[in-house]
This record gives structure tokens, sequence and C-alpha cells, in this order.
């Protein structure tokens, strides 16, 4: 496809839009080698950034480049920077230019909405309020109990920490980090851990029992564990999380860091290998004993009046809980009403699963309950459920507001939108979970603003959760506790968007925007294809064409053809629906998702009409035609046109060597008898009835039409397009000096950073790194490329 783009007869795009940009990744490492993904590297293709590699170049670049993304920063300033990159490529060359970039300059570029800011014409919020409950349960009771069970799994926790801060070993760390979280999630998952650990360390021990492993390798291999894993929940957002396998990368990583070990010796490897052991024979007990608490607290918001028979979603961290939770859901009488998300399906089975929990629940193919894990906490819709359960609350801040957009996004209809967190406040990391969510209720009472959940990502940039969870075993809850709230305060909230005010401009602008908003729809309703016109307009060319109309056309309608295969052409694009929605068509839009295929301008089978007309008739229509206007005192002639704006080609600037469309322009023009001639919106046709014979006082006007095209054509060129070309040339002139001097900038900053990459790397050159030889000579290359340009 993208050799298609190389092509030289190519046009350059009018516009290139990126949906969920910050997926463009790019990032720099401390010698200031840049590394791309392909996503990214395509993007600076389209965005005709200089001096690629010539498997990326193209010869032309789009008119306009629109990025879109929730969460453009993320917490990660170069990733950020690269996207502004992408803007002004030669004017933001390289961070520091882009820092010293003007405040005013920047917003020019960028225009933010937030969900609270959106309103309704009638200026009613345009979305939800969003209603965050944290129910506590308390942990079972007993010799055999929950309660038991998370105190001696604590305490092998807390054991493992201070012996890795004390021998340096990070992957132990992350290895308990992996076994808190699974702790706080299900018995049964903690119990999987528990085998799992257990066989890690069986493997281990076989291996320095033959030999294979001494007490320095098991050092060595612990630290190429650390260095080459990390926690995927704490590093990693929804959308950026991989799928490997049948596997999401959060599970690969885990079973990986469930190899982190404090031993140093086979004695060592023993003794934790007994302690595991007895964990997790006491944790079959517990599971054995058929009560679980949380579970317990989720059947009483499923049984619960204030949602009975409603859809609720519930988001579990872990596969083996999801499992879990689908099984004991089905033993209550559930099975078939439950649908599931996980890593482990493609996208067509995560397609089928939200269309199962879309459908009526009390239907054989409907669901009413939606079990996932994060991969359905961003780019799937589930806005026609009201209710969210976290059985399990993200450590990662990010991840807990991306499960809140799954239903709280434009289209839901139910106000307010409620979501459940599940914590145990006989939990170290329960308390401080609790402590959390608490702090974001007061903050939000305090404001009076949904905006702090919108925030929670911004204010933790940086700040690992995990680090409190571990705290929290280690030295206890209440330090960690006090910490965080220390994190999350209101003033931090108002700093956050006072500093985005500045960055990003005020963006609260949309209330202001309002009266012009409701003037110009009232413009609108003349230009826009209501479903009468396009009712009108199938009406009247499918006949003309060779097209019957069979059924309702306010409800339902199909094609016929009126001789053979006269529908032949668009049968190609009917085959793109489904075989209910080929036999229903409609103008107006269905209720029913995929009940009808709604014809309208854009989409692909009225566009295919559309085509087939005007192969058909293209030309009668070219002959003209007599129409009646009811506000009109004297006759005239209506001529539309297409009016361009080209640049010429100019071979002595490679950048500019084809030719390029720079605007176009469907114009409509109303022309006197006696060469009166006005601007008429195009959509002024739309209100004109047919007309019957050409009346007397329009005789003249009409026996002169080929002559009056003549001068119409000359007024379009004189005084519409060369307004239009003036106009985009003074545009252009005056940020002329402006932009140099920008330009010149960047050019400065580039030249200073490949020269300071060129000292850094020269270095480890010299010494024979094969990485850092490529590297300079990209660098050689990039330089040589600047002086040229």
């Amino acid at each position: 496809m993208f050799a298609r783009l190389q092509e030289p007869d190519v046009e350059p795009y009018d516009l290139v839009v990126f949906d969920e940009a910050h997926k463009l990744s790019v990032n720099r490492s401390t010698d200031l080698r840049v590394r791309k993904t392909g996503r990214y590297e395509l993007a600076e293709s389209l965005a005709g950034v200089r001096g690629l590699d010539p498997a990326w170049q193209l010869n032309w670049s789009p008119h306009h480049l629109l990025l879109l993304t929730a969460t453009p920063h993320q917490g990660k300033p170069y990733p950020y920077y690269g996207l502004w990159r992408l803007l002004e490529p030669d004017v933001l060359s390289t961070p520091e230019a882009f820092e010293n970039y003007p405040v005013e300059r920047r917003q020019s570029h960028f225009i933010r909405r937030t969900k609270e800011e959106m309103v309704l014409l009638s200026g009613e919020p345009l979305y939800p309020k969003r209603i965050s409950d944290t129910l506590g349960f308390r942990l079972s009771q007993g010799p055999v109990s929950e309660q038991v069970l998370y105190n001696e799994t604590t305490d092998y926790m807390r054991h493992v920490y201070n012996r890795a801060k004390l021998l340096n070993r990070s992957a132990a760390r992350l290895a308990m980090s992996v076994m808190q979280r699974r702790l706080a999630s299900s018995t049964y998952a903690l119990t999987r851990s528990f085998e799992r650990r257990i066989e890690n360390l069986d493997e281990l021990i076989q291996r320095v029992q033959d030999n294979n492993l001494t007490g320095e390798e098991i050092n060595l291999l612990q630290r190429r564990l650390a260095s080459d894993q990390e926690d995927v929940f704490d590093t990693k957002t929804a959308d950026e999380e991989r799928t490997i396998g049948d596997r999401e990368e959060s599970e690969v990583a885990e079973g990986k860091l469930l190899s982190g070990v404090i031993a140093t010796s086979l004695t060592d490897l023993y003794v934790e290998r007994e302690q595991v052991a007895g964990l997790l024979q006491l944790a079959r007990r517990v599971q054995a004993d058929g009560s679980e608490s949380k579970f317990e607290k989720l059947q009483e918001i499923l049984n619960s009046p204030k949602f009975a028979g409603e859809k609720l979603i519930v988001f579990t961290e872990h596969r083996d809980t999801l499992e879990y939770l689908v099984g004991r859901l089905g033993g209550l009488g559930h099975t078939g009403r439950i649908a599931q998300i996980h890593g482990g399906m493609d996208y067509k089975a995560r397609h089928e699963a939200v269309e199962r929990f879309r459908r009526d629940h009390t239907q054989a193919d409907g669901a009413r309950f939606m079990i996932c894990t994060d991969a359905a906490a961003e780019g799937i819709n589930l806005q026609f459920c009201w209710i969210m359960i976290n059985f399990d609350v993200p450590w990662n801040p990010a991840r807990l507001e991306q499960r809140m957009g799954r239903i709280h996004r434009y289209g839901q209809k139910h106000d307010p939108v409620h979501i459940i967190n599940l914590v145990s406040p006989d939990t170290r990391e329960g308390k401080v979970i609790e402590t959390l969510l608490a702090k974001l209720e007061i903050i939000r009472d305090s404001l009076g603003s949904e905006k702090v959940f919108d925030s929670i990502g911004r204010l933790f940039e940086g700040v690992s959760l995990s680090s409190y969870m571990e705290q929290a075993v280690v030295d206890g809850a209440d330090q960690a506790i006090s910490e965080l709230a220390g994190k999350l305060t209101t003033e931090q909230v108002q700093a956050l968007a006072a500093q985005e005010r500045m960055l990003y401009g005020d963006g609260g602008d949309v209330k202001k925007q309002l009266p012009r908003l409701r003037s110009d729809l009232m413009q609108e309703a003349y230009r826009r294809l209501l479903p009468g016109y396009v009712r009108q307009y199938l009406e009247s060319a499918g006949p003309a064409a060779g097209i019957g109309l069979e059924g309702d056309m306010q409800k339902c309608f199909s094609f016929t053809p009126l001789y053979s295969s006269a529908i032949d052409p668009i049968l190609p694009t009917l085959e793109l629906y489904g075989a209910r929605q080929r036999q229903c068509l409609s103008v107006v839009r269905p209720q029913e998702r995929g009940a009808a295929v709604w014809v309208h301008p854009g989409e692909p089978v009225f566009e295919a009409f559309r085509g087939l007309v005007a192969d058909r008739l293209g030309q009668d229509a070219l002959n003209g035609a007599v129409f009646v206007d009811p506000t009109a005192s004297k006759p005239y002639l209506f001529h539309v046109a297409l009016a361009t704006v080209d640049r010429a080609a100019d071979k002595d600037f490679p950048d500019l060597a084809t030719p390029e469309r720079l605007e176009c322009r469907l114009i409509g023009i109303r022309q006197y008898e006696g060469a009166e001639t006005e601007l008429c919106p195009v959509e002024h046709l739309m209100l004109l009835g047919p007309g019957r014979g050409l009346p007397a006082t329009a005789q003249r006007l009409a026996a002169e039409a080929s002559k009056m095209c003549e001068l119409a054509e000359a007024y379009l060129t004189e005084r519409v397009s060369r307004d239009i070309a003036m106009g985009r040339r003074n545009q252009m002139l005056a940020t002329l000096a402006e932009r140099e001097q920008f330009i010149r900038r960047g050019f400065s900053f580039q030249e200073s950073e490949l020269a300071a990459a060129r000292n850094r790397l020269s270095e480890k050159a010299r010494a024979g790194n094969p990485g850092a030889l490529k590297a300079l000579t990209d660098i050689r290359n990039q330089q040589k490329s600047l002086s040229g340009r």
C-alpha cells in the first residue's frame, strides 16, 4: 500500500488524520539515539519530514495533518514532543526548539476539549455524571481463612522484599509485585501463581543439582531477568499492551517475573520452595471451603434491586480471575448470559463478544454480564451499559481512567453512570487503594468538578503505586497512606489545570460559542442532505437511470432493475453489508445497529448509486433544466462551477517540482439578464421546485445562455478565483517573516543537537561499537543534508 503512495502521479492528499495518535511511538535514549516504530516512520513520511530513509520518502505532503488523541502526553516528554514535530518538522526540529516555541503559537496548533466542557446546544452537559462507589468487604476469619492466607502470604512477601533490597535483586521484587496483585485479586489467581512459582523453583533446583547452574550464575541470571523484564501493569497503559500469541503481554511478563528469586544457593531454593508449597496448600484449603468474600460482595451487587435486570461490566486484571468469575457466575445459573474479553481473543472474537453483550440479555443470543481484562479497557465502546465493577482496582491510575472511559463516553444515554470498586480494608493494599479513591471523591466534591477523574493519570506521572504497595508490605500501610495522601490534593489538581491552560489554552470556550453555533446550524439546515432530500433524489434519479425502488421509503426499501443488469454496478457495494442489511435500505438512520443500510451521502451504497446516475444521466444534466424559485422576482441563470487554486511547478526547487492544488470550492452563481451576477450557495438548488416549460419572461435569457456562460466564467475567474488566490497569498506573506525566523531557529537547534550526538558517539565508534558506528554515519548524513538546505 505504501508503495502506491510513492508513485509519481499521486496527488497530494487534502487531509491526513491519525486517530489514537499517541500510538505513533518514538523515544530517545540517553545517548541521543532515537528509536521509532513503523507507525511513527509512516507518520513522518506523510507529514513531509525531510532526510528520511529512501524507503520512507514521498515526493509530496498533505495540505493538512490532524492528530487525534485523548492522551497526548502520558508522562513521557520525548514521545509528546515527537507528536508536535510531525506538525512542524522544520520549526520543531529538536525538543529544545519545542521548549522555546511560544505558547501562543502552540495554541494555534492545538484544540483541547475535556469531557466536562462538552455541552449540547441547549447548554446541558453532553456527558452524564459519574458516580464512583468504593464497597468494602471483610476477609473470612478462622484457622483456615482468607485472613490467615493473607497474613502468611504477606509475611513471605515481606521477607523476599527485604532480602531483595539487600541483594539488589530487583527481579525478585518484581516477582513479589506479581504475587501481591494476585493476592488482592482472588484466591484462585493466587493459587495459580503459587503453582507457577513452584514450577520455576523446581526448574532452578534441578539445574543446580545437575551442575548446570552455580550460585554466581544464579546471580547473573537474576540481573539479566531484571534488565529484560518489566511490570507491564505498572509501566504500560491498556492500549500500549501487546498481545503475544494467545496471551496478553502482562501474562507473559508475569510468568517470567515469577522466576525472580533471592536464593544464592541450593539450600536457599529448597527453603523457599517449602515455604511456597505450604502457602499453596493453605490457598487450596481456603479455596475448597467455597466461600470468597470478594465474590460474595459482587453477588450482592448483582442481586441489588437498584441494578436488577441491568447489564454489568466486571473488570479484572488477571485471566485466571476472569476464568474463576465466569465459572462462579455460571454455577449461579447465569450460564449463557456471560460474555468475556481477554487478550487471547482476536479482533473478530472481541467484536462478537461486544455485539452479544449489546443484544437483549433476555434473548437466547444476548448476555447480561461482560467479564473482561484490560484488553477491553481501550478501543471498545460499551456505552450501552452504565454499570462498571472493578473486581480488581488497577494500581496504574491511567488504567483506571481508561476503564471508566468504556462507559463514560459520548453516546451514553443513562445519567449517571456508576463505577463500583471492590476493596478490602482488612489488607494493606486495600487501605492504600481505599485512600486513593477516597481522596479523589473529596477533591471532586471540593472542586464541584469531574475533572479530577480525567486527571488521574497525569497527576501520577512518574509515580508508581506499586512502590506504595511494596512500602505497605514492608513498613506497614500507614506510612504509604501518608505519602500518597500528600501526592493527591485539591491544590495539585488546580495547579495541573492551570499548567495545562498555559500550555494548551483555556479550552473552556464551548459554551461561549453556543450562540454562533446555533446560528451556523440554522444555516446548515439548508446545506445538509436530510432524509427528505435523499428520498427525493432516489425517487427522481433512480427510475431515470433504470433503477426501481420497492418497499416503504420511510422504513425499508430495496433496489430493483427496470431492465436487465441495470443495478449490476451497485451489487458489489451491497455485498459489503450482511444479508439482513442488504434486504433493507433506509434513508433514516436505523435505531438498531446492523438492522439496515443507512443510505446517505458518504455511505458506500449512496455513493455507488450517485456514481451510476452521473454516468448514465450526466450528459442530460449538462443540458440544463428549468426550476421554479418561489423567492425570486425575476428569472435568472444558475451556474454551478468548481473553482480551484493551483500552485504551478517550479523545477528549481525539489519540494515544488510538481504542481499542487491548494484549494477547491464548489460555487453557485446567480446571473440575471443584463449581466447582473452574484454569488449564491450551491445548496440553494435544494429549495427550488421543478419547472413546467419555459415562461415567456425567461425565453430571451435562455436564448443568451451560451454567451452568458462565458461572462459567468470570466466573473468566476476574475472576481472569485483571483480573490481566493490573493487571499491565500496574503495569508502566507503575513506570516512569512515569522516562519522564516522559526525555521532558522529550528535549524540552529538541530545543528547543535547533531554536533552533541556526534561527539557522544565518536568515542564509542572508535572503540569499535557497531551500533555507534552506524548511528554516527546517520548523523553525518543528516549534517550534510542540513548544510545543503
